[in-house]
């Protein structure tokens, strides 16, 4: 039996994303919008191009990082997107006049359900403890997809080669050129110029993949990728965007297109990385995939 090829692989799996991803990329373009449905969509074509790539090589998918990771691993990938995001929105509150507007959350989400009295203590009471718990479970299905490919399937196969940098560095760069359509082509974007969205959200998606590699690698399971990117999406879009005014300088600054949140999340790196080195916390170097 021939060895297997991590390149190879890896080959095959670019040749499956290209596949799926073009045509759902071009449809989102010509729609001009990333409605819920194709966005979840797309999210899928990353897992399932690895598992076609799996097909493809004769691999077995159980080879993903499957297994239940150690609970440290998972309430560390909770909380990293509270580190990163929450200190920079409530500092772009407090130094930008009209940054905050608690209304445009705490308002539509009184309206929907029916409270008069007190909507303000029912959405920080009720609202976001509920959407940082019920909200994240269920975008596990999403975020699932996305991590399936890249840190499932796609990391394991260059750490052995690249190591923890070259790696999440590769890695990320993939993973935000394939969000280049939506941002470019559609409103997957906070309305800031073209070049600077794009600039700000490649290093915030770097940065990220770097968290998510060592998470991957340390834990050997793909889950607590798949918990911080669930609790990522959930925290900025479904909580923090909605408190932050639209106008303004505000998306400068915020937003998954922002430089205070691509900065925070480099500070993070930074911290991990110095932490893991200090401790010489060991990575498991693709154990998962032999």
């Amino acid at each position: 039996m021939k060895p297997h090829s991590p390149f190879r692989e890896v080959g095959w799996f670019l040749v499956w994303l290209a596949a799926l991803s073009a045509p759902t990329c071009a449809f989102i373009v010509h729609l001009g919008s990333q409605p819920p449905m194709m966005s979840r969509m797309l999210m899928w074509c990353p897992g399932t191009a690895a598992l076609l790539a799996c097909l493809t090589c004769r691999r077995d998918p159980r080879t993903l990082g499957w297994h239940w990771p150690a609970g440290r691993f998972m309430a560390l990938a909770y909380f990293l997107p509270w580190l990163y995001a929450v200190p920079v929105y409530a500092l772009t509150w407090w130094m930008l006049p009209g940054a905050f507007d608690w209304q445009l959350y705490a308002s539509p989400l009184a309206e929907q359900y029916h409270v008069a009295s007190h909507p303000d203590a029912f959405a920080a009471l009720f609202g976001i403890p509920t959407t940082m718990t019920l909200l994240v479970i269920s975008t596990f299905a999403w975020a699932l997809g996305e991590e399936i490919g890249w840190r499932g399937f796609l990391v394991p196969r260059l750490y052995p080669r690249l190591g923890l940098a070259g790696t999440s560095v590769a890695s990320g760069l993939l993973w935000a050129v394939w969000h280049y359509p939506s941002l470019l082509g559609a409103d997957y974007n906070a309305g800031t110029p073209p070049v600077y969205a794009v600039g700000c959200f490649t290093a915030l998606v770097v940065a990220l993949s770097f968290m998510m590699t060592w998470l991957r690698m340390a834990s050997g399971s793909i889950w607590p990728c798949v918990m911080l990117h669930a609790a990522h999406n959930t925290l900025i879009q479904a909580i923090l965007d909605s408190m932050t005014a639209e106008h303004g300088t505000a998306a400068y600054v915020t937003t998954e297109f922002g430089a205070g949140t691509a900065l925070a999340a480099w500070v993070i790196v930074t911290a991990l990385l110095a932490r893991t080195r200090a401790n010489r916390t060991p990575l498991l170097q693709g154990r998962s995939v032999r």
